[in-house]
């Protein structure tokens, strides 16, 4: 498997959601969505499962965005508000209130702890390959050669530090989300012993 051979969908929905995710994120957290997109799309490759390829994409570009400084929540967890912002965004681009459902949950979903893939792929998939990408979890289910052209082409620069500032002041200011149990539970010093670091 190489990377040219992953299905990168190209509708305006896919575009549209590049574009914000361009315009809001530091390049460290933009490089991080698009990788979270071709890893869970690799890892799907591999292991034959099925997946709506444009959702999946939309989902990964935007599941951070409530880290945003222009979209951070003080009443809910950055996951609910990236779901939040994700739904309004796809209600513009014309998707179905289902569709928009969708890839709020998904969004959310990707801060569980699992899940489980029978009963929502994609949210099984984007929860998979955004722990691969910031703490290394499970990395090596990507084949290597994967994983050298991504980070080639869309290198990691910031994201350990950016990502370890920003799970942390989530944490401190939201005590009962999951970024403040994820804090809790050592997530930093996982993402500071992250292989794809080294």
């Amino acid at each position: 498997m190489r990377l040219d051979d992953l299905v990168m969908p190209d509708t305006p929905a896919c575009r549209g959601a590049l574009e914000v995710a361009t315009r809001y994120h530091t390049p460290s957290l933009l490089n991080h969505s698009v990788r979270a997109y071709l890893w869970a799309a690799a890892y799907a490759q591999d292991n034959a499962i099925a997946f709506d390829a444009e959702l999946l994409y939309v989902a990964a570009l935007l599941h951070d965005i409530g880290l945003a400084a222009e979209y951070d929540s003080h009443a809910v967890p950055y996951e609910e508000a990236g779901g939040h912002v994700a739904w309004a965004f796809c209600a513009g681009a014309g998707w179905s209130a289902e569709r928009r459902d969708r890839v709020a949950e998904v969004i959310v979903r990707h801060m569980w702890d699992e899940v489980p893939v029978d009963e929502d792929p994609e949210g099984h998939l984007l929860e998979l390959s955004t722990g691969m990408d910031i703490s290394g979890r499970d990395i090596h289910r990507i084949p290597a050669r994967v994983r050298e052209e991504v980070l080639e082409r869309h290198p990691r620069l910031e994201i350990a530090k950016e990502f370890s500032v920003c799970i942390a002041d989530q944490g401190a200011r939201k005590p009962s989300s999951r970024a403040a149990r994820f804090v809790r539970d050592g997530i930093v010093d996982r993402i500071v012993r992250n292989p794809l670091d080294d």
